[in-house]
């Protein structure tokens, strides 16, 4: 195992051991894009310093699909801009890592989010201003596939590729299940790569659990001026690394018991 996927495999035990302390939060989604979060964090593809948050010329990441709080929380742990240990108040009275990121709270959270279908309209408007400032910086979206069932993902798709904001990068965790079932079934978002194409975006396909391969795609689109925005159809397994969590709806939102966090704990150090 690489040291990547050691990190990784560190991070799906912090999402369901402060899940499981919170007694509720989001762990299906969560799981499915640790591979997603360590490549862009810990692959050399974003430029970001814990240390200068505010950096104006810092790389962007906005967390879309807000209910996967525990993914990111987890993951800016690791980069350094809190104590893990913080970890363990998700969902609590006064702690910073409330059930949605607040970015009045933590550093490192660039807009508070929650409300799906909001995520890359906020993306979008601020690659647009980026580029009106003439910044080298990126902005990074990551999106359910659940999530794309709203209308203001294609108004934010059209506008992106209409003001040609090569600068954005948009992630969708395409697991196949929300919190009603599969997306097939409960509004079916169909062909997302011809969806994309058709909005005017140079569109990606990748296996969103290979970090070797997400590191190279997310550096090739972030390099990517070919006055395109470009997306990443990020194929996953919802709870992926739990296997009685894996492929089910029913864990989109819930928290383990004792006896379901011991036996997934168990499996992750057997990783």
């Amino acid at each position: 195992m690489t040291e990547l996927e050691q990190r990784a495999t560190q991070m799906r035990k912090d999402i369901v051991a402060m899940i499981a302390k919170a007694g509720s939060g989001h762990p299906g989604g969560s799981l499915s894009s640790v591979e997603i979060m360590t490549a862009l964090y810990f692959g050399g593809v974003m430029n970001y310093d814990p240390a200068n948050p505010d950096d104006p010329n810092r790389d962007r990441f906005i967390l879309a699909k807000g209910h996967a709080a525990p993914v990111l929380y987890t993951t800016l742990a690791h980069a350094g801009y809190f104590a893990r240990e913080e970890l363990m108040t998700l969902r609590q009275l006064g702690s910073r890592l409330q059930g949605h990121p607040d970015s009045n709270l933590l550093n490192g959270v660039e807009v508070s989010t929650g409300s799906l279908g909001q995520g890359l309209s906020i993306a979008a408007g601020a690659a647009s201003g980026l580029k009106l400032n003439n910044s080298p910086a990126t902005v990074f979206t990551l999106l359910g596939d659940g999530e794309c069932e709203e209308g203001q993902v294609w108004e934010a798709a059209m506008y992106a590729a209409h003001y040609k904001l090569d600068n954005l990068v948009a992630i969708v965790d395409r697991n196949g299940l929300q919190i009603d079932g599969k997306t097939e079934e409960v509004c079916n978002p169909s062909d997302l790569c011809e969806k994309f194409a058709a909005f005017g975006w140079d569109v990606h396909t990748v296996d969103g659990h290979d970090i070797d391969a997400l590191i190279d795609l997310l550096k090739q689109t972030k390099a990517s001026h070919d006055a395109k925005p470009q997306v990443i159809i990020a194929k996953t397994v919802k709870g992926k690394g739990v296997s009685f969590m894996e492929n089910q709806a029913s864990w989109h939102g819930k928290a383990p018991n004792d006896e379901q966090t011991k036996a997934a704990l168990e499996e992750l150090d057997a990783q």
